[in-house]
């Protein structure tokens, strides 16, 4: 008897439309995927086996959603992947990156957001704390976002990326949002688990009929010039300033609220992007027609 799947591995099952669409969409969502893989030096080949990895950790999730026995068979078939390969594969771990913030980002989030840190008068962000002392200072600060590092290594950490500077005494503000340098390793990482959550919150909603549906929708926009795509990319960081103070501070209530339940079981993720290039060529003057140029939501 042969382990293979008894299908072509090229194809979709069955010839449903609805599986060629949904392998349409990945074959979208994966350019830039493969785009980072490739500026990275990583190939095809090495691809494809976390590939498998990734299709088996889903189709055992897959069959224990639906209350299915669990085996290498049923393994292959929902997932199309070679017997041998299931067993070779069975006892290895995908890679996981870390869902939980940096301690310098939560010290650094909570000073920007936290209405202790803020001018009683004119309610701005304290742009400078004193480095010892009680609250507000940094160590103080930073003692309470994180018992397990020490505020010497917090400072060290938000110096080296360039969010705070000293001055004397004081420690100071040099930038108003956390953002992780491209080449740390924390910045793949924060790339994987958004990027992750933001297309977990899309396929749920392609599956939830009429039922709840979470927050996921774009303005999209064509036939504008390098200036209006920078003036637009503006415009999204001022949006996006108050969302991000307003879920912050929400979600702290929340938490703290929750902090002496047990039945406490979801973690979220809110976020926002802005993404403009260069529209693909079309025609000898690559400029889409006049008619359509337009601006437009999609949900």
């Amino acid at each position: 008897m042969s382990d293979q799947p008894n299908h072509d591995p090229g194809s979709v099952a069955g010839h449903d439309p609805r599986a060629q669409q949904a392998l349409d969409g990945a074959a979208v969502v994966l350019r830039p995927v493969v785009r980072w893989l490739l500026r990275h030096g990583v190939h095809y080949g090495a691809l494809t086996q976390v590939l498998k990895q990734v299709f088996l950790a889903e189709a055992r999730s897959e069959l224990q959603r639906k209350g299915s026995k669990v085996t290498d068979s049923a393994l292959s078939v929902l997932s199309g992947v070679h017997r041998k390969d299931v067993r070779a594969l069975g006892n290895q771990a995908l890679p996981v990156a870390p869902l939980v913030p940096t301690p310098a980002s939560v010290l650094f989030t909570r000073w920007i957001t936290d209405p202790r840190y803020r001018d009683p008068a004119s309610a701005q962000v304290l742009s400078r704390l004193p480095r010892h002392g009680e609250m507000p200072s940094f160590e103080a600060l930073a003692r309470e976002t994180s018992s397990d590092v020490h505020p010497r290594t917090l400072l060290e950490e938000l110096q080296r990326l360039g969010m705070v500077s000293v001055d004397g005494d004081d420690v100071c503000l040099s930038a108003d949002r956390f953002v992780s340098r491209p080449e740390d390793a924390s910045a793949a990482q924060t790339l994987a688990v958004n990027a992750a959550d933001h297309l977990a919150a899309a396929v749920y909603n392609l599956q939830a009929g009429n039922g709840f549906k979470f927050l996921e929708q774009s303005v999209y926009a064509n036939g504008l010039s390098v200036e209006s795509g920078n003036k637009l990319a503006a415009v999204a960081r001022a949006v996006w300033a108050p969302a991000f103070d307003g879920m912050v501070a929400a979600a702290t209530d929340c938490v703290r609220a929750d902090n002496s339940r047990e039945d406490t079981p979801l973690r979220m993720r809110f976020g926002v992007y802005y993404y403009h290039e260069a529209l693909t060529p079309e025609g000898e003057n690559g400029k889409p027609d006049a008619a359509s140029k337009s601006a437009s939501r999609h949900e």
